[in-house]
């Protein structure tokens, strides 16, 4: 679908750096992550959702009912895509969650089929930025239980995950899902591994991507 010309994105110069995002459920350690490859990659980093849209996110989800708080999420997302465009021109940038967990986590949140939000999104996948990879952290239900239980600066979104019957298997399958889809996906298991062991994972699997661009 072609936009019209006041939606279309901005690009000011070409991207002089790779896009990589960080993907998985709450307490899988994105974020330390994130902060550990911005440093070894020289890279700048981005959460989505991004501020403003971040000190919104409590008050959508307690007053809005689904199809706006989707139209929200979404929002926060194209608006993350723009933010990209402008960052890339300087060099890598590592998002902490991007497209797939907006469909993801709302699919769960409201027993929605994921395919069904996909379909929401798509007229929008034009203006977004496509990553040059996203990992996917997995690890076992048991041990992210354990994760999730010690996080301190846990959210409602974070306990709901412990509480609600059947919220976190539900979600644990929807990242499976959205990843069978995305030919940027790379899976990784943090089972067992310290932050710094999976940074070392990923610098590694970029520089050997860099060096055998066959792969892609």
């Amino acid at each position: 679908m072609s936009l019209p010309p006041a939606y279309q994105p901005l690009y000011d110069e070409s991207p002089c750096g790779p896009f990589i995002v960080l993907e998985g459920v709450s307490g899988i350690g994105k974020t330390t992550l994130t902060s550990l490859l911005t440093k070894r990659t020289e890279a700048s980093s981005l959460h989505t959702l991004a501020q403003p849209h971040t000190g919104w996110s409590s008050a959508v989800n307690a007053k809005l009912r689904p199809l706006p708080q989707f139209a929200f999420y979404l929002s926060g997302v194209l608006h993350a895509s723009d933010s990209l465009r402008l960052t890339r021109t300087l060099g890598p940038v590592v998002a902490d969650r991007y497209v797939f967990s907006v469909i993801a986590c709302h699919a769960a949140a409201h027993h929605v089929d994921v395919d069904h939000v996909s379909r929401l999104l798509e007229p929008f996948r034009p203006y977004l930025e496509t990553p040059t990879h996203t990992f996917y952290l997995h690890c076992s239900e048991a041990a992210l239980r354990e994760r999730l239980a010690g996080k301190p600066d846990a959210k409602k979104d974070d306990t709901d995950l412990l509480t609600v019957p059947g919220r976190l298997s539900q979600l644990l399958e929807n990242f499976a899902t959205v990843a069978a889809t995305d030919n940027t996906a790379v899976w990784v298991d943090t089972d067992g591994k310290t932050p710094d062991n999976l940074a070392d994972w990923i610098t590694t699997y970029l520089e050997n991507d860099r060096a055998q661009p066959h792969r892609r």
